[in-house]
């Protein structure tokens, strides 16, 4: 039996070779970035063991006294941390809750449009400003809130808001400045995936549908929706996967002293505390924390996506 067994493994073994043989190329091709994410990705994992070291750049890697989970009990006894990870987590819920539906509700709303020039055009605007640097759009988020002629401040207080002041300052303020500036900026180009994904809905079920009776409503509700689903639940996966690593660049470019209070997250304090004062095994133990969160919420995401609805990576 066990001779059988092995018999049938060296004969798959043997015709996933041969299989491969004869696409070479394909490997070949795929050869430069196996090697890039190797070099990239992979290869610097080994400086993760300074989050167990008092790191010294004089003494590297291995020359780095060992002191074990010193630098973890340092952060989670922090009084910030506690604030800090709800920062982190609140900040990419809520992205999530706004930016996730949209594009999935406008790429079912555009592809119900019939007229292509207006399509086309509408689909141009809309993922256009995902091609806009992070730093302009937080240049341009300070000149619109800004207390000194400000084009929102001044829309505000022509609506009757009153001396409004300080609008990016205000820390109740930032979280819904944060999300409402991604939603503009990742809405359109978000949408493309489900506009491809809806173009290869087989025409001919609209049409049946529309001798059947069914309204526009109907037909999207049980046509082109179910054809997005599997599309939806990996998108939401990733999503979750990726909760804790929140925009480091629009956080930070956006914090001031006094919104600190909700715009210190986690990636911006790891860059406080390794680039502006040296404490690289401190803030490489908290950016391993901060990776080992997004790890878990992945698989746990990864399994109920596979339970209910038969989707996942593995």
């Amino acid at each position: 039996m066990k001779e059988k067994k092995n018999r049938q493994v060296s004969g798959k073994i043997r015709k996933t070779l041969i299989q491969a043989g004869r696409s070479w190329q394909l490997y070949l091709l795929l050869m430069p970035g196996i090697v890039l994410t190797v070099i990239y990705k992979y290869i610097p994992m080994y400086g993760v063991q300074i989050a167990f070291r008092d790191y010294n750049p004089m003494q590297g890697f291995g020359g780095s006294p060992f002191v074990g989970m010193r630098w973890f009990v340092k952060f989670f006894t922090n009084y910030k941390s506690v604030e800090m990870i709800k920062n982190t987590m609140l900040l990419s819920l809520y992205s999530i809750l706004w930016t996730f539906p949209i594009p999935i509700v406008l790429s079912l709303i555009m592809n119900q449009i019939k007229l292509e020039r207006f399509k086309k055009v509408s689909q141009t605007i809309l993922y256009a400003p995902h091609f806009v640097s992070i730093m302009i759009v937080c240049g341009m988020l300070r000149i619109f809130l800004s207390p000194y002629g400000g084009l929102i401040t001044t829309l505000v207080r022509a609506a009757g808001g009153g001396n409004v002041t300080g609008l990016l300052d205000r820390p109740e303020l930032f979280r819904t400045i944060y999300i409402a500036s991604s939603v503009w900026q990742d809405t359109g180009w978000g949408m493309i995936i489900y506009m491809a994904t809806l173009s290869g809905v087989d025409i001919t079920y609209h049409e049946a549908a529309q001798v059947d009776g069914a309204n526009i409503w109907q037909r999207i509700l049980h046509i082109d929706l179910p054809e997005l689903v599997p599309m939806i639940m990996i998108q939401l996966i990733m999503s979750f996967g990726d909760l804790m690593n929140v925009g480091f660049e629009k956080a930070f470019l956006l914090q001031t002293d006094l919104n600190k209070s909700t715009s210190e997250i986690i990636a911006t304090y790891v860059y406080e505390q390794g680039m502006l004062k040296g404490m690289y095994s401190f803030s490489t133990a908290v950016g391993l924390f901060n990776t080992a969160v997004n790890i878990v919420l992945l698989i746990l995401v990864n399994r109920i996506s596979r339970k209910t609805a038969d989707i996942s990576f593995i």
